[in-house]
């Protein structure tokens, strides 16, 4: 293709794929290896099956050119989207610095805490909202930021806590598993990873584990690659392939979601019910301002409250269309008491629903059925 600006759509759906040639396939399929032909010397790009894979490949040039259009980014792809954020944390700290994390975050990124601990690392939190990570960020190795955060959906400003670090020396991670690359691509605002799990929104069809990071400094990429090939935390062919297959799909998936969660939102306003409902593209929602300034697309989650566990919990048992489990991103409506797993500071009756890409109609009559039940 040529290198004239491109649409959203027309980089999901040609991203990373090799120029034509005849009687080939548009995507190569899945390259299945632990070991490659290798004659004389150890000279790439292929030598063995943990290290690179064309499979790989193909799906990372995909991603750098979604997370960073025009830019000379490199992006590294992992078997899950724990694994991609352990590889920036862990390869990035020493004994003696300080990570900054927030309060808010996903959990299962909170829970890396102990380790850090383990090696001697300092570990400060601050909440999302109000840009309150500032506070504690003198003195830092690392500013870790996830916005929206995982699962209560505060925002903060990208730009401005990525210009602080980095007056202060200190690398800034974005997780932007929940705003995928067409919503928001944390590299233009400043940061210097943007990761994500692909597990979620940017593959789409709950069937696979994947995650990534995206750099465009060259020591930062050579880093995190080689925790990954040190640790062994790489993706299968299969599950790499169907990830790049899926992007073909991402723009259309992400618009219908993001216009699905606006209306499943306006429709839980009247509610009495309903609490604390937060989506980033309502308009009068807490973090909408700093949002439209650095988001383009909103995302698939909704959140809001409901009258306590049980209540919440007839709630989702009362749901037909919409599917009760964890994780988003979807192309499947799926919902869950958020407290059931512990660790997140919510209410009893707090939900996180994943709007999918049913009819909005559907969707909003299946909750509003749903609430009437468990009154």
């Amino acid at each position: 293709m040529s290198e004239r600006p491109t649409g959203d759509g027309t980089a999901s759906v040609h991203a990373g794929r090799p120029a034509a040639e005849p009687y080939t396939p548009s995507l190569p399929g899945p390259v299945f290896v632990s070991h490659y032909h290798l004659p004389g010397e150890a000279a790439g790009p292929y030598t063995y099956g943990r290290d690179e894979n064309p499979t790989w490949t193909h799906l990372e040039a995909a991603i750098s050119q979604l997370e960073a259009p025009g830019a000379d980014a490199d992006t590294v792809v992992f078997a899950s989207g724990m694994a991609a954020v352990s590889a920036v944390l862990l390869s990035q700290v020493r004994t003696g610095d300080t990570v900054v994390l927030p309060s808010d975050c996903y959990q299962a990124t909170r829970s890396l805490r102990q380790r850090l601990d383990s090696w001697g690392v300092d570990v400060r939190l601050a909440p999302t909202a109000g840009d309150q990570q500032l506070d504690v960020l003198d003195g830092a190795r690392l500013l870790w930021i996830e916005s929206p955060s995982n699962p209560e959906l505060d925002v903060c400003d990208i730009r401005r806590l990525a210009a602080a670090a980095h007056e202060r020396g200190v690398l800034v991670a974005v997780d932007n598993t929940l705003a995928t690359p067409l919503g928001q691509r944390p590299l233009e605002l400043g940061a210097d990873f943007s990761l994500a799990s692909g597990t979620k929104a940017l593959t789409g069809h709950g069937d696979l584990l994947l995650g990534y990071v995206t750099v465009t400094d060259p020591a930062l990429a050579a880093a995190v690659r080689l925790w990954r090939k040190t640790v062994g935390a790489i993706p299968g062919p299969m599950e790499a392939w169907l990830a790049h297959r899926s992007l073909a799909t991402l723009h259309l998936r992400v618009d219908r979601q993001a216009a699905n969660a606006v209306a499943l939102a306006d429709a839980l306003r009247g509610r009495p019910e309903v609490t604390g409902l937060r989506h980033p593209g309502l308009p009068d929602d807490p973090a909408h301002r700093i949002a439209a300034g650095q988001m383009r697309r909103f995302g698939s989650v909704v959140s809001f409250v409901l009258p306590g566990r049980e209540h919440a919990e007839r709630f989702l048992a009362a749901l037909r269309l919409t599917t009760e489990a964890t994780s988003f991103g979807s192309v499947l409506s799926t919902a869950e008491r958020r407290g059931r797993w512990g660790g997140d500071a919510v209410p009893d009756g707090f939900i996180r629903f994943s709007v999918g890409v049913e009819d909005a109609e559907d969707i909003v009559t299946d909750v509003l059925q749903a609430l009437d039940a468990a009154r």
